[in-house]
């Protein structure tokens, strides 16, 4: 099963100083049947003008993933930890027994794209921990190049549940393979281009909830960046 959700189908906000788009319940946005995809609870997809974003606030047990598009992003929190995140780069905060974070665009001329998900974790009140990584784009280029997960695959930032994350760059006729576990879902973002898989056809800002699918079969109609998510189900 592949249920397809079209850019202009996603909830959208524009503040001014942030333009967003939500893919489930989030915040102002409540729709009971929208609340998650297996263990992925949040997905927004943000654009936060110059020298704005989010001042401090808290979290607790929730794995926060943050994968930035365009730009860069500051972080700070009450851990000590600091740091600011460009294009390419992937940063997983765990929140546990709480944290109290601030996200800001770090440039005063350019606009921040990014991504951040929310996925459910295994256990609550973990230690909260944050890290970040950076992935070139050669690394990613016609392949699925795994970026998360919870440390079964080398080089991964690492969350506590059984989820992976994948991101890659595909020229237009390329094709990639993903193959998972009987009973788990998938989830697919086009970032950018147009992609299908198992012959549906995504454009950008499309996504793709896909069930009862173990082998997927990835290919570029146009140059496309592509988020891909194997994610366990959860009750």
């Amino acid at each position: 099963m592949i249920k397809t959700i079209k850019s202009d189908e996603r909830y959208h906000a524009d503040w001014g100083w942030l333009d967003t788009r939500w893919h489930f319940s989030f915040d102002t946005y409540h729709d009971p049947a929208n609340l998650n995809w297996g263990a992925l609870r949040v997905f927004n997809d943000d654009v936060i003008q110059p020298a704005k974003g989010f001042g401090f606030h808290p979290h607790r047990d929730m794995e926060i993933v943050t994968y930035v598009l365009e730009g860069e992003l500051e972080h700070r929190d009450n851990q000590g930890n600091r740091g600011v995140i460009h294009a390419g780069e992937v940063q997983v905060m765990s929140a546990g027994t709480g944290i109290i974070h601030s996200e800001y665009n770090h440039s005063a001329e350019k606009p921040l794209h990014l991504l951040q998900l929310w996925i459910l974790p295994r256990h609550d009140g973990s230690k909260p921990r944050w890290e970040q990584h950076q992935f070139a784009n050669s690394e990613r280029q016609g392949k699925l190049l795994p970026v998360v997960s919870d440390g079964a695959l080398p080089g991964t930032l690492r969350i506590d549940q059984d989820a992976q994350i994948y991101v890659s760059a595909l020229a237009a006729g390329q094709q990639v393979e993903h193959r998972s576990r009987p009973g788990r879902k998938a989830y697919l973002f086009a970032i950018s281009g147009e992609a299908e898989v198992n012959g549906t056809r995504l454009s950008a800002g499309d996504q793709a909830r896909i069930a009862d699918e173990p082998g997927l079969k990835i290919g570029a109609t146009k140059d496309a960046e592509l988020i891909l998510l194997d994610l366990v189900e959860v009750e």
